[in-house]
């Protein structure tokens, strides 16, 4: 009788135990989520220069509101930038992008324009404020700037500030899509499909999203025919696939060439899942547009490859179309107003110095 109460006694001290550990836990991971959310999969440092994976959770909603204060401020004495604001609303909320985040954005966008504190001012104490201006930069850095755009074919060159990069479907071609980014894949081997499907018809435009250089071109058995274009900064790799069977590349595109943002690049088709080339393997006609962040070449390829989601990206993006037009007796598109990017200038010049070393 006298074992029998002492081993009661033991299991409810166990039990006492146990509950008191897990609540215990549980407090720590609330303390988690609230300071930032991370997963366990980010790895950053106190200067954010080890960035191992980036969820980008940035809503249509937030994008279009910072966006719109960047350049409503341009030129005046204080001139708001979007990634800052984007990443403001990001360590406020953990990068969690709901309904509170574009009233952030309103929020902290108006003192700084009344002077009553500075961006640096209000994220001097948010821990992980440096972390997003680095991952989101890395994501939206050639975006926007200036430029110098035609307004009519042929016509004399306006200087802009704005949104410079472009929608990857051209102007007057409509497309479907959803949020497909992470959804299970199971040619080859079981993975998440790390993109975004853009679904048309054979032969649509499909355009550079961004001013860069083609770092990939030619078949691939996931992805048939696709190229791979690399930000000037390289911090982006833009990776457009299911390319044209028998034409899928526009005019003599070739590795290392040069293109800027709005040019048309390839032309949609459903080419892939197949170790020969050329083949037809998709049964749906899309785009499947990738983005993939490199803080160091090590993340190229391989386990530390860093692929975001970029649905909210690409509606946005939708802002800009190329407007395109059929180059006659052949299958080619091209634009119609050219734009001329600083950022292309500058790469060649660049390159030129270095050829000259």
């Amino acid at each position: 009788m006298r074992d029998g109460k002492r081993q009661s006694e033991w299991v409810i001290r166990l039990k006492a135990a146990i509950l008191l550990e897990a609540a215990m836990l549980f407090a720590v991971v609330m303390i988690w989520a609230e300071d930032g959310r991370f997963a366990e999969h980010d790895t950053v440092t106190a200067s954010g220069s080890n960035i191992q994976w980036v969820d980008f959770n940035v809503s249509y909603e937030a994008l279009c509101r910072a966006y719109e204060y960047d350049v409503d401020t341009y030129g005046t004495k204080i001139h708001l930038n979007w990634i800052e604001l984007l990443s403001y609303a990001a360590a406020k909320c953990g990068g969690d992008f709901g309904v509170g985040a574009v009233e952030d954005i309103r929020t902290i966008a108006e003192k700084i324009k009344s002077g009553e504190t500075t961006m640096e001012e209000a994220a001097k104490d948010m821990k992980y404020f440096s972390y997003y201006k680095e991952a989101y930069t890395a994501v939206l850095g050639g975006l926007v700037g200036e430029y110098e755009i035609q307004e009519s074919p042929g016509g004399a060159y306006v200087k802009k500030y704005g949104l410079k990069g472009f929608s990857p479907i051209a102007k007057g071609f409509e497309y479907s899509d959803y949020d497909d980014f992470g959804v299970s894949r199971s040619y080859g081997y079981r993975r998440q499909h790390l993109g975004h499907d853009m679904m048309g018809q054979v032969g649509t435009p499909i355009i550079a999203a961004e001013s860069g250089y083609v770092e990939a071109l030619g078949w691939n058995q996931y992805g048939g025919w696709r190229i791979g274009i690399r930000s000037f900064d390289g911090k982006r790799y833009y990776y457009y696939a299911h390319l044209r069977q028998n034409y899928p590349y526009q005019g003599k595109l070739k590795e290392g060439d040069i293109v800027t943002a709005g040019e048309v690049i390839g032309y949609m088709g459903h080419t892939g899942y197949s170790t020969k080339e050329n083949v037809n393997n998709i049964d749906q006609v899309h785009l499947h547009m990738g983005l993939q962040l490199i803080f160091d070449e090590s993340q190229k390829e391989g386990n530390n490859e860093i692929w975001v989601d970029c649905y909210d990206l690409t509606r946005f993006l939708y802002k800009n179309r190329s407007e395109v037009y059929k180059v006659e007796g052949t299958k080619e598109w091209k634009r119609r107003m050219e734009m001329r990017d600083p950022a292309v200038e500058h790469y060649r010049k660049e390159q030129k110095g270095k050829n000259n070393t």
